[in-house]
């Protein structure tokens, strides 16, 4: 026990790098400087097998075995196997790839952070060139924001609403985002929209894969409902309906979670996209003038860092005379929660690249996984079970 603690203890010497925030306005690209590994992680074979080897990750052979027997002491003390009921799932095998002497598993994602005005048809052509810009920027994953067809406001939600399962004229939206994903070949988070099902009505995002074809569909599953005096009172409850259902969905860029705005507040969603082994998970937001800069990039980073995968956000640009004012700052944010790429509150193209090869890295250096105690806590993917 005593070898153990010592073990514990020098473990916990970990020397973690940081990386600038870079600052991104109008159509801006940018390859993100990742966390820099040591030299020895330079190796043209996958991680998993590199970071099994002694030369290449600096450890003596002694260091080795020692970290191999505390492993151990923690699986049979921890039972961290038991800390996700169902188990976690195995992160997948991400389908993109990048020619290099490195093994690289990497892409450029977009975030358009759009100006919205209450004119649908110019909302729509514009999100359509806004797509297409990053999409000629290199963008394999382009992410737009939340109610990006229509103003933010209770008042619209019901005019603005569009038929999402009847599709055509009935959902010009959607049908927008399906014909340019497949003209395209790119992957699309379409930001949200409000969605009319029956009588009720639902904050959307939809995902649309390369083929023009949908995906998933996320219906907000935390409405946004604040009141803080003197700053803002919103009930999104007044018109909108929750979503019933975590989204994760498979993709040609990855596996994908989804949220929507005040989903990022709860990181109980979060936990249960990374136990279903997301690489990434997309918040299309609209923060506001209050919170977002309180909260925005610190809810980001710290759901990157809890479940050590990256987390892309989108926001409407900030229109100063509207009735609800967004806060902006789109943001790619890497697994350390470092933030990769961002930008201020004017209307912009972000484009930046995610490294999934960095996603195995972050979890060896910080060996989450093998450390969560399941013997005092679990965490529980009620859907998941039900369905076995």
């Amino acid at each position: 026990m005593k070898a153990a603690l010592s073990t514990l203890i020098s473990s916990k010497n970990l020397n973690p790098h940081s990386s600038s925030s870079s600052s991104l306005c109008r159509s801006i690209c940018l390859r993100p400087k990742p966390l820099s590994p040591p030299p020895c992680f330079l190796s043209p074979i996958a991680p998993s097998k590199a970071l099994t080897t002694n030369v290449r990750i600096g450890l003596s052979r002694k260091s080795q075995t020692r970290s191999a027997n505390f492993s151990s002491v923690m699986a049979s003390v921890y039972k961290p196997e038991e800390a996700r009921v169902p188990p976690a799932l195995p992160l997948p095998t991400p389908p993109v790839t990048k020619a290099s002497f490195l093994f690289n598993l990497c892409f450029k994602i977009g975030l358009c952070q759009l100006s919205v005005t209450p004119d649908k048809e110019r909302n729509i052509a514009h999100a359509r060139k806004a797509i297409e810009d990053a999409a000629a920027k290199g963008a394999q994953l382009v992410l737009l924001p939340e109610i990006w067809n229509g103003p933010y406001s209770n008042d619209s939600f019901p005019v603005y609403a569009e038929d999402i399962d009847a599709g055509g004229d009935e959902s010009p939206s959607t049908a927008m985002l399906s014909e340019v994903a497949q003209r395209l070949k790119i992957t699309i988070v379409g930001g949200s929209i409000a969605e009319r099902s029956g009588d009720r009505l639902y904050n959307t995002s939809c995902v649309f894969g390369t083929n023009g074809k949908l995906l998933a569909k996320h219906r907000k599953i935390h409405l946004f409902d604040i009141d803080i005096p003197g700053k803002i009172t919103f009930i999104e409850s007044k018109t909108l309906t929750a979503g019933q259902t975590p989204t994760i969905v498979d993709t040609e860029v990855g596996r994908i979670g989804i949220g929507i705005c005040y989903d990022i507040r709860f990181p109980e969603l979060a936990m249960i996209y990374g136990a279903r082994g997301a690489h990434l998970i997309c918040y299309p937001g609209a923060f506001n003038m209050t919170t977002g800069p309180l909260h925005w990039e610190l809810l980001q980073r710290a759901r990157a860092t809890d479940n050590q995968l990256y987390v892309a956000t989108c926001s409407p640009a900030r229109d100063a005379g509207a009735g609800y004012v967004a806060w902006g700052h789109s943001t790619l944010v890497g697994p350390f929660g470092e933030v990769l790429a961002t930008t201020e509150h004017e209307e912009a193209i972000i484009i930046a690249e995610i490294d999934y090869s960095i996603l195995e890295l972050r979890r060896t250096n910080l060996p989450l996984l093998k450390q969560r105690r399941g013997d005092l806590y679990q965490l529980v993917d009620v859907q998941r079970l039900n369905s076995q």
